[in-house]
């Protein structure tokens, strides 16, 4: 198994956990910490991160070809989007849709689709996968892994905020690696001065250097 996929599966089992702690379904119609999002749509988004994951290996392999990650990340054009974009009212929307049917049954198939993903995750071959939404490319699925590892780690911390609980312990290493592809879309977004000045600093700090 790639240490990609070792960290995902940690990150999902963690994740997991967190969605069937009694707090979330205590919060479940409450706002929840990111704007016009309920703690039942971010949950169902949360969620998603897991299900991504054997939807994309039960597709054909595309046709368009692959690009590395960072470079998804640049092309991408959601980051920095305005909640009204169709995109964001998509998430919002299908994060309400995934969780419609409460947190039980949420926490139930997400824990499920954990425990089959420690089955087939760590032989499935390395491939292409892409997503409807993207344009004309394809990721790597160790890539895809990552992307979705990148989600969970940091959806995690917005539902564990938003009903009032710690961020779940990730793997040093995940957090590294989530850290690092976050750091790269900041560097795009904010120029490389704003950046290490945000780093190193603090006297001459810009207001932020959000990656997302």
């Amino acid at each position: 198994m790639t240490q990609a996929r070792e960290l995902y599966l940690s990150v999902a089992d963690a994740a997991a956990r967190l969605l069937a702690a009694p707090e979330v379904a205590e919060h479940w119609d409450r706002p929840s910490a990111l704007a016009e999002l309920s703690v039942q749509g971010l949950a169902g988004h949360l969620a998603g991160q897991v299900f991504f994951i054997p939807a994309v290996l039960a597709e054909a392999v595309p046709s368009e070809p692959g690009i590395p990650l960072h470079e998804y990340y640049a092309r991408v054009s959601w980051i920095g989007s305005d909640l009204d974009t169709p995109f964001n009212q998509a998430i919002r929307s299908g994060g309400e849709q995934e969780a419609a049917d409460g947190p039980g049954a949420l926490a139930a198939r997400v824990a499920a689709c954990v425990a089959e993903l420690r089955r087939t995750l760590p032989a499935a071959p390395q491939r292409l996968v892409r997503r409807p939404t993207w344009g004309p490319w394809s990721i790597t699925l160790d890539d895809f892994v990552t992307s979705r590892m990148l989600e969970l780690v940091v959806h995690s911390d917005d539902l564990a905020y938003s009903v009032g609980l710690p961020t779940p312990e990730f793997p040093s290493q995940a957090v590294e690696t989530v850290v690092d592809v976050l750091s790269r879309i900041a560097l795009r977004r904010h120029g490389a001065t704003n950046v290490l000045r945000a780093l190193s600093r603090a006297e001459r700090a810009p207001a932020s250097i959000s990656a997302l």
